[in-house]
């Protein structure tokens, strides 16, 4: 074993005597303590020396040439040495000043609504758009018809088509067309993907590793999905029962006479707004795609609708209707306008169902959003 190291010791001191010329051998206590306190300086990048970013350090036993001497290689100094670059990186943290907690919340929602009509922010399939472009033209239809009516002098279409308790209701609560077909689609195509891609895709770490608290994320992603149903509802409720009294020149009497039909049917919409939206937002964010919460969603409320159809007629008991959060919601909303119920059972009923839909949908959007990954630094 002594004569292995002993050899060693000779193959060592050879190599410095052939690559630095020097005839005697140097070992790394003989080198200059001056020397040592430079190349320090060097790699730490002080004492106004410029640092070069070379290694100080190679593999003990190299992959290539020299192997198949299967001995140590000597450690060499910084000069010497092409290999590898070692940066010295430190971490300073970002201390410069926040926005407020409301414009943060703005942010997440401006993300949202800006996307149907402005670039740079949420891309919506083009399909979302169209569709929601042919809502709000379908859902002014009826102020179409009465500047039609208007123009043409045609007494019938104005009646028909004019502003009163069963047209508010029905451009609000209508099953066929506007309950049936365009606001669960819209619904289901809105909150397709507000939560659950957030949740497949990992973008949820991005909001909570900033100071984005999970009650505003929950808020935000709410109130964009009832802001843009709201138009769809809301605004074409406004814009129809203003446009009626412009085409037909009533005066302050008639807004007098009806606007408390007006306030009654924008409170039933302003309830069935928040309904689909609650039912909605909860099943996207159980879900980790766009298709199971718009499918689901359309599913629970055309497929209650028909499932309780079907028991009335068979054993002619309107509570049934209760598991139905359309039917719900129209009940309550006959009961505001003052219309003759198409329910037995009273409104009070499906006003306390509601509340117990909501409340459930709520809490599973609470539970899920609380699940929502987050990263830590």
């Amino acid at each position: 074993m002594d004569d292995l190291f002993d050899d060693f010791d000779d193959m060592v001191a050879k190599k410095h005597q052939t690559e630095g010329g020097v005839s005697t051998p140097t070992t790394p206590d003989s080198a200059p303590a001056a020397s040592e306190a430079t190349r320090e300086a060097e790699f730490m990048g002080e004492a106004g020396l410029a640092v070069t970013g070379q290694s100080r350090m190679e593999a003990a036993f190299g992959s290539g040439e020299g192997d198949d001497t299967a001995v140590a290689q000597v450690a060499k100094i910084a000069s010497d040495t092409s290999v590898g670059k070692i940066f010295h990186q430190v971490y300073r943290p970002w201390n410069g000043k926040l926005n407020t907690r409301w414009v943060r919340n703005w942010a997440i929602l401006r993300y949202h609504i800006y996307g149907l009509f402005s670039k740079g922010h949420k891309p919506w399939p083009v399909m979302t758009k169209l569709v929601l472009f042919g809502v709000l033209i379908t859902s002014l239809g009826d102020l179409v018809l009465l500047a039609v009516g208007a123009a043409s002098g045609t007494e019938e279409i104005s009646r028909l088509a004019g502003i009163s308790r069963g047209n508010l209701y029905g451009h609000v609560l209508s099953f066929w067309f506007r309950n049936a077909c365009t606001y669960p689609i819209v619904t289901a195509l809105i909150i397709g993907g507000i939560i659950s891609e957030d949740r497949r895709n990992g973008t949820s770490a991005l909001y909570f590793s900033r100071p984005v608290n999970r009650r505003d994320y929950a808020a935000m992603k709410y109130l964009s999905v009832a802001t843009i149903l709201g138009v769809v509802v809301l605004f074409t409720l406004f814009a129809y029962y203003v446009g009626a009294i412009l085409v037909n020149g009533e005066g302050w009497a008639y807004l007098i006479d009806t606007g408390l039909l007006f306030l009654g049917a924008f409170a039933a919409g302003t309830i069935l707004v928040i309904t689909y939206t609650s039912i909605g937002v909860a099943l996207s964010s159980i879900s980790q795609g766009k298709f199971f919460p718009a499918v689901s969603f359309l599913g629970l409320i055309l497929g209650t609708k028909m499932v309780a159809f079907l028991i009335f007629w068979l054993f002619e008991s309107s509570a049934i209707y209760l598991i139905s959060p359309y039917d719900n919601v129209a009940h309550v909303g006959q009961w505001m306008l003052g219309l003759n119920y198409t329910y037995e059972h009273p409104a009070s009923w499906s006003l306390v169902m509601l509340l117990v839909i909501n409340a459930v949908s709520l809490y599973i959007l609470s539970a899920r959003v609380s699940s929502l990954e987050v990263t830590r630094e």
